[in-house]
């Protein structure tokens, strides 16, 4: 568990969920053990990672429900009152981030929207870590995946669930900072460059950066450990580290 330097000082609390095409993963398996740990550490913080409902089982948007409410759950223990003494005891809801990889990274941006719409009670979202994430597109494979684990949506091009562009609501978005992680080789590397221009002139008041790792694919950093790993976490570290 992480240590506080001062006694009774509370932590920073990550909010994290994870990628696998809304159909596979799991809050506890061993990649987002993989992601989520070495964070924990370095950056000294409490972290809670978000289980959701997978596809085909459960179509999307029911993903991005239970994780919105997964979220508002966190949002509870913002007056010490909590059903899980350990998050009354050590989470600092005034500094508070949110990140998700590929999916994941999808699933964060909508719970941000969705607080900074509904005026969400409790939680000051510091920033967000959108790591190699997947957005719609009008691409073919978008039409195979989108009868797979949302056969109810029209097209996910024009669906705000997983394009954040076709969001009327994007630009109340509660967060102040945003970083955008792409991977050079990554076949959704495009993706994550055209959220981050359209985050920039989309009215949010935030900030946004962008950050490439070059020679790399789709979240190469859950399966293999070498420079560029290191390179990628010390940068989410960094992050999360700036003014808190």
């Amino acid at each position: 568990m992480p240590q506080s330097t001062t006694p009774g000082q509370k932590l920073p609390l990550l909010v994290h969920y994870h990628g696998g095409g809304f159909s596979i993963g799991s809050a506890f398996d061993t990649f987002t053990y993989k992601v989520t740990a070495p964070l924990v550490k370095q950056a000294n913080i409490v972290l809670v990672s978000i289980d959701y409902r997978l596809a085909p089982e459960h179509p999307l948007p029911i993903a991005h429900d239970d994780s919105w409410v997964g979220l508002q759950w966190v949002a509870s223990h913002a007056n010490g009152q909590g059903p899980e003494p350990w998050l009354n005891d050590n989470a600092d809801p005034s500094r508070v981030f949110l990140a998700g990889e590929s999916a994941g990274a999808n699933i964060a941006h909508f719970v941000a929207v969705q607080a900074g719409a509904t005026k969400l009670v409790g939680l000051k979202i510091r920033g967000m870590l959108i790591v190699h994430p997947y957005f719609g597109t009008r691409e073919p494979s978008d039409n195979e995946l989108d009868k797979y684990v949302c056969p109810t949506s029209s097209e996910f091009d024009n669906d705000p669930i997983v394009n954040p562009a076709a969001d009327p609501k994007l630009n109340e978005m509660a967060c102040e900072r945003v970083i955008v992680l792409v991977a050079e080789e990554d076949g959704f590397r495009n993706r994550g460059e055209a959220y981050y221009e359209t985050l920039a002139k989309s009215g949010w008041r935030g900030k946004v950066e962008f950050f490439e790792t070059k020679g790399e694919g789709h979240c190469f950093h859950l399966v293999i450990d070498n420079h560029n790993t290191e390179v990628l976490k010390n940068k989410m570290v960094d992050f999360i580290n700036k003014d808190i």
